[in-house]
């Protein structure tokens, strides 16, 4: 098995080492998830202010926070990947690596929370060192067989053959067909796959602290989540709209043009429009924009 020696960001080693969790041995890992549940969790306008920070001015206590706000999050994706036959500790190790990537490349004036950007940065982590671990995989290098690696063990509970062994015909013909790979392919990652599985009843840890199945999760979207991201989606564009309003028409329609739409209009363009220079144009979209993050943070503020 190939592991991949992990540094941390030269930005998170700006902070003490005690306060983020070291995770290194198995055994350690119960500790590091109670260690983890210790940092708070971040409102929505906190979130902002800390991801401006390190943004505009290289804050490295805003990016140590943001990083560290979401470890519970690494935690439960990298429990999604457990059965690939991997310590957890190596899978939330990458994870963390994937998510110190994500506070790096956030913008938070894309309207968007950063656990649903991180996300993907985290999964891409991880399953990139699952393909790199497994030294079985030697097929998995264009898309649709990564996606015949990641995507087998589910679509196989969907047809209920997950105790087949070898597939029957009729489930490897369906599986090929919904992945687009060839159906030989399906028969060999299957076996692969089935030459690593490992008993859910097997312990967590050396200490036996609890079963891998303690960590199986729910894979459908969770309803509370659901509901307050749309609570949340709503209320920004509330605030977008009363933002707008506290522009003068002209700032209105430049700002639309050239940040709201696909794609968007020129300076040129704008420029012939009102008869006023590019230059002119970018001084306007740039105070309206200034404008109406000012009140959008007044909303959040009022709002909280």
């Amino acid at each position: 098995m190939l592991r991949r020696e992990l540094q941390p960001e030269s930005w998170m080693m700006a902070k003490p080492p005690a306060t983020i969790p070291s995770l290194g041995a198995e055994s350690n890992l119960t500790r590091y998830l109670q260690e983890i549940r210790k940092f708070p969790m971040l409102q929505p306008d906190e979130e902002y202010m800390l991801a401006r920070r390190w943004q505009e001015d290289g804050d490295t206590e805003a990016a140590h926070r943001l990083v560290t706000s979401h470890l519970r999050l690494v935690a439960k994706i990298a429990s999604g990947y457990r059965s690939y036959g991997l310590p957890m500790a190596e899978l939330i190790s990458e994870g963390n690596v994937g998510m110190m990537q994500a506070v790096k490349r956030f913008d938070p004036d894309r309207g968007f929370r950063l656990a649903t950007y991180a996300m993907w940065w985290i999964r891409a982590s991880i399953q990139e060192y699952i393909l790199h671990s497994w030294s079985l995989v030697k097929i998995g290098t264009t898309a649709a067989q990564k996606k015949l690696f990641f995507n087998l063990r589910r679509i196989k509970g969907q047809l209920r053959a997950m105790e087949e062994g070898d597939l029957s015909p009729e489930n490897v013909t369906a599986i090929a067909d919904q992945l687009n790979v060839a159906e030989h392919e399906v028969v060999a990652m299957n076996r692969r796959i089935a030459g690593r599985d490992h008993s859910l009843n097997a312990p967590l840890t050396i200490e036996g602290d609890g079963e891998w199945q303690d960590w199986l999760v729910d894979e459908e979207p969770d309803q509370e989540y659901m509901l307050g991201e749309q609570q949340e989606l709503e209320q920004r564009r509330d605030m977008l709209a009363r933002g707008m309003e506290d522009l003068n028409e002209r700032e209105r329609r430049i700002l639309i043009e050239r940040r709201m739409r696909e794609p968007a209009m020129t300076l040129e363009e704008l420029s012939q429009e009102f008869g006023v220079s590019r230059e002119r144009i970018r001084q306007i979209e740039v105070r309206a924009f200034a404008k109406l993050q000012k009140a959008m943070r007044q909303f959040a503020s009022d709002d909280a």
